[in-house]
């Protein structure tokens, strides 16, 4: 059975135990009161005293309706969840002397998580001795950054930690999902006049 967290968080009515609150709410003089008074103010308009700030001075209590209260705050709550987004990374590994057909098929999911909004950790794994080639790794990297240029940004640049060298890719706010960037900047405007000549014939 799932526990309410939200109920529970709140005293209301006879079970806040102070001498007096300041009040606030609709319909409500906003103002300090004794506690019997601030009870009898919500019992009059058939509803709830709810402590909102325990540790004010005084506590801070609100004349509501404590049902349509709670559901209020359960709403607000998954509200900011729906809107924090959760940052995906996808990793993608190379060998030190990666050969062209395996680099193209990797830069083309690389591509596709980055439209997908996901972040690219990529990095070279050297095995043994394969260490020695460590600066071969870095220029790898850099190329795979730079071919991927029109579809990220570089958080971090290529560093070696242990045996393997990485570097981080975060998607461009321009790239969204199903939507194919220019090759390069270069040809962007080119993109553009193509079109406006295609609208005026």
């Amino acid at each position: 059975m799932a526990i309410d967290k939200t109920k529970n968080q709140h005293r209301i009515n006879e079970a806040i135990r102070v001498k007096e609150v300041r009040l606030v709410g609709d319909n409500v003089e906003q103002g300090v009161y004794n506690i019997q008074e601030a009870r009898r103010i919500a019992e009059n308009q058939g509803l709830d005293l709810v402590e909102i700030s325990p540790n004010a001075d005084p506590p801070v209590c609100r004349v509501t309706d404590y049902q349509k209260f709670v559901y209020q705050l359960k709403k607000k709550a998954k509200e900011q969840k729906a809107k924090s987004v959760k940052i995906v990374v996808k990793e993608i590994r190379f060998g030190p002397q990666t050969d062209d057909h395996d680099y193209n098929f990797k830069l083309k999911h690389a591509k596709e998580f980055l439209q997908e909004g996901s972040k690219v950790k990529s990095y070279v794994f050297f095995r043994g001795r394969s260490i020695l080639f460590k600066e071969q790794g870095e220029v790898l990297l850099l190329r795979f950054a730079n071919d991927l240029e029109d579809y990220a940004r570089v958080e971090q640049m290529p560093i070696l930690e242990g045996k393997r060298m990485t570097i981080m890719l975060a998607p461009k706010s321009t790239t969204k999902k199903g939507q194919t960037p220019p090759k390069s900047q270069a040809e962007a405007p080119k993109a553009a006049a193509a079109e406006e000549e295609n609208e005026a014939e």
